[in-house]
């Protein structure tokens, strides 16, 4: 049987859900667990939250052919991309990070807000107008389709969708550090990043406020992958590992120098460092459109475990994903 312990993760449910001939008849429920309580549970399932009473559930179980349930990857996410202005709203995080990226300037819709749900998001709007900042919310699919469907009857703007992304980790075939030693050139892991390579994240993000470089330096454990020709900066990306699970991210490679499998060399890089660290899996967040990068990621191995999207309340000026 399920427990509370069970949250978080992928589940299936057998319930009854209704009588003939005098014996019951079952449903199962396949989704994520979003509750555990004395009076039942309830499961993120394809159509939406399912709420299950204790006394019309049959059995239940983890579902063992997903390793990670949703909640639990996109709260790995959230730390690895720490906002230094955070709060909580029940079991919704809200964080704010001076409007640099959309990440680090919206609110996590996961589990129980302590509100009903149109407070809920009256609290989301009042949280960010307070900071002068847009009011957004990242939502993941389908594990909050709730949200989504009452920010529609809101007429929040939504996003095109961002899937992550995992790999296990034995599977990114890494180099050590230092490169190869076939050829491959060397490729740097800082433990903080050098002003060349903020000024590549600054040309695709956006100018840097003082939030950005805690946001970016924040975890305890984290890399700033670089590759230079020439004393030019041609190949960056950052990682950071959080609760065993590496997160790639702000992987760029210089006009002049793609087609030369500089991103996959910084990406391996990063991973047999994370190795070293007990680290076990890998995972990333991509734009739905990026073609490049997705094919990039599928030749590496990575294949997607959700996607969300990002619903914006007003129609601010840009802020990137």
């Amino acid at each position: 049987m399920l427990g509370p312990e069970d949250v978080g993760h992928r589940v299936v449910v057998r319930r009854i859900v209704g009588v003939r001939g005098d014996r019951p008849v079952y449903s199962d429920a396949l989704g994520e667990l979003l509750e555990f309580d004395d009076d039942g549970l309830t499961v993120a399932t394809a159509d939406g939250p399912l709420r299950i009473p204790g006394d019309r559930v049959s059995a239940g179980k983890r579902i063992p052919h997903r390793r990670y349930g949703t909640a639990a990857l996109e709260r790995v996410a959230s730390l690895a991309w720490p906002a230094p202005d955070t709060d909580r709203l029940g079991d919704w995080q809200l964080r704010a990070a001076g409007g640099w990226t959309g990440r680090g300037n919206s609110a996590l819709p996961i589990g129980d807000p302590g509100l009903d749900l149109p407070d809920a998001i009256e609290a989301v709007r009042a949280w960010y107008a307070a900071r002068g900042l847009p009011a957004q919310i990242n939502v993941p699919l389908p594990l909050a389709r709730a949200v989504d469907i009452a920010l529609d009857e809101r007429g929040w703007t939504r996003s095109p969708a961002t899937l992550l992304q995992t790999v296990r980790l034995a599977d990114l075939v890494a180099p050590e550090p230092g490169g190869s030693g076939h050829g491959d050139p060397e490729v740097r892991l800082d433990p903080l990043p050098a002003a060349d390579w903020l000024a590549v994240v600054s040309a695709r993000k956006g100018a840097l406020p003082p939030e950005a470089y805690r946001l970016l330096t924040g975890p305890e454990l984290v890399r700033f992958a670089a590759v230079y020709d020439g004393g030019r900066l041609v190949a960056s990306a950052r990682g950071t590992v959080v609760s065993g699970f590496l997160h790639l991210g702000l992987v760029e490679v210089a006009e002049p120098a793609r087609r030369r499998g500089l991103a996959g060399l910084v990406t391996r890089a990063l991973a047999g460092w994370a190795a070293t660290t007990g680290a076990h899996d890998a995972l990333l967040q991509v734009e739905g459109h990026n073609e490049a990068a997705l094919a990039l990621y599928a030749r590496l191995g990575f294949t997607t475990h959700h996607s969300y999207v990002t619903r914006r309340l007003d129609a601010p000026d840009r802020v990137s994903a």
